[in-house]
């Protein structure tokens, strides 16, 4: 069968677009609704819900990925026997992940309110609460959740995210309300719970009608049963760990500090997770290419392409993390109030996390481009283990501080060095490791410097909320800049990276081979 690549990867990011933002933008303001309507502890528990659950969607990891990628030959040589086959297996693993997920997500319940210091809304039942989250999760893998294979497979994703676009549409609409109008959190979640039902029927409808001669038919040979286990335990080790990574810290401050100090933290967490979506999208653009360069190029110039991206990365984590750190607090004060607000030394951590987050995944760009997974497999998980472990060591006397040094140095100290030495083992020659390692360093001082600058510049002015907003975003936009441009402004990668943005933000080929 031939796919329109081109045609098909121009919906997929046009409607995959559409359908992240919303997802950012309007989540942004139920936040606000969620806390004005209902209170800080709501929104420490509705976080709490989605951290859990987030464990146990662990169950998943790795098997969307396996299947499609065993559908990519049989769809090129129109093997329907055997996509109807991997159909097959691929709904007897989602029902018994939604198995999974039902047992483990009920055998937690008498676990649940050890898991909240302090008191829960008068109000709301705890378990009813849970159990209606946990059901929409398990609904989400039972209710023909395997068609969507079919559509990842054939590249035509943008068939599921116009209705997700469309329904999520109507559900946040029904959520604001639930909020604004009854005020009722039990409301807000039978929405939630209707909606993914519906999201699922109407996909699977959508794919019957795209593709009726495939049906969950027929059994795959034992050794490519096998084969596809192998592949999704490898994929299973390294987003198993980022799910523990990014729920560890949600579940420790929730255990040890209770709902609100939760709904603060998400509030400036949910700032710098939208930033790091935004600079995923900037991945997602640069990998195909950087996977192709890796085959097909000799090792100096992909060793040169690191360092071009190293210095393109660094220039927007330098102007962001600097912005980061002069707009949070106007804009928290504006967003959720002086009372929901953290002293600014939480802000420092707050960008430092930030920064290293968008390093990191400069690195994991390469170290994905290059499927490197297997060798790789045990970085993630060893990070993730001493993220939690330093949590439950430092929260209890440093609090927040903890939680968020523990995040940074688990990055720092551990994800990062063994990915330098995953890459210049594997993909790059050893003798490049340590200049990288010190050209990689002075980007490092730079970003500081730059956010340090920015911020003095900043508290020369005392002035009211919306100025202030103003005036800190000027100073943070233009400092960096000015620092990067100052240093790196005639350099040849300096002006290569300005090339590479150029023709990801207008996607045209440059004249020079990327």
């Amino acid at each position: 069968m031939k796919i329109e690549r081109t045609k098909n990867a121009a919906r997929n990011i046009f409607f995959g677009g559409m359908l992240n933002m919303l997802n950012i933008l309007v989540p942004f303001v139920m936040r606000s609704v969620m806390l004005y309507y209902l209170g800080t502890q709501y929104l420490g528990l509705n976080g709490l819900f989605k951290s859990i659950l987030s464990v146990l969607n662990m169950a998943e990891l790795g098997v969307g990925s396996a299947m499609v990628f065993s559908m990519y030959k049989p769809i090129a040589e129109d093997d329907t026997e055997t996509i109807c086959a991997l159909m097959k297996l691929y709904r007897i693993f989602y029902r018994a992940i939604g198995l999974f997920i039902a047992v483990v997500g009920l055998a937690l319940t008498p676990f649940l309110r050890t898991l909240i210091k302090g008191d829960i809304p008068p109000d709301m039942n705890l378990y009813i609460l849970y159990f209606m989250n946990l059901g929409s999760t398990v609904l989400s893998y039972w209710l023909f959740a395997y068609k969507n294979c079919l559509l990842n497979a054939h590249q035509r994703v943008d068939v599921s995210s116009k209705i997700r676009l469309v329904m999520h549409f109507i559900e946040y609409a029904l959520k604001f309300t639930a909020l604004m109008v009854f005020r009722n959190y039990y409301l807000y979640l039978t929405i939630q719970l209707v909606i993914q039902v519906v999201i699922n029927l109407l996909i699977a409808h959508r794919v019957t009608k795209l593709y009726p001669d495939y049906s969950p038919r027929n059994s795959l040979p034992r050794e490519k049963v096998m084969d596809i286990v192998k592949r999704v335990r490898d994929l299973f080790t390294a987003k198993f760990s980022a799910v523990i990574f990014k729920s560890a810290d949600t579940l420790v401050i929730s255990s040890f500090m209770g709902l609100t100090a939760l709904a603060i933290y998400q509030n400036y967490y949910y700032i710098i997770t939208s930033l790091r979506t935004l600079l995923e999208v900037v991945v997602g653009a640069c990998i195909a290419g950087i996977g192709n360069s890796l085959i097909t190029e000799s090792a100096e110039k992909n060793y040169r392409d690191l360092k071009r991206y190293s210095l393109l990365f660094s220039w927007m984590m330098c102007v962001s993390t600097a912005m980061l750190l002069c707009m949070y607090q106007p804009f928290m004060h504006i967003w959720m109030g002086p009372e929901n607000m953290l002293s600014f030394d939480y802000v420092i951590c707050f960008a430092i996390y930030y920064y290293t987050m968008g390093i990191n995944k400069l690195v994991n760009m390469f170290k994905d481009a290059a499927g490197i997974w297997h060798s790789d497999r045990w970085r993630p998980l060893t990070a993730a283990l001493v993220n939690l472990g330093l949590n439950l060591a430092t929260v209890q006397w440093l609090g927040l501080y903890g939680v968020l040094l523990s995040s940074v140095i688990s990055i720092v100290l551990v994800q990062l060095p063994w990915l330098f030495h995953n890459l210049f083992r594997e993909v790059f020659p050893h003798k490049y490791l340590w200049p990288y390692v010190r050209f990689f360093c002075v980007l490092m001082v730079i970003v500081l410097f730059s956010g340090a600058c920015s911020w003095l510049a900043c508290s020369f002015f005392h002035l009211d909320v919306w100025p202030s907003l103003i005036l800190n975003a000027c100073i943070s936009f233009v400092i960096p800049n000015l620092v990067f441009f100052a240093v790196y402004g005639r350099n040849k990668l300096f002006l290569e990276s300005l090339a590479q943005i150029k023709g990801i933000l207008f996607r045209r080929r440059s004249g020079k081979k990327a």
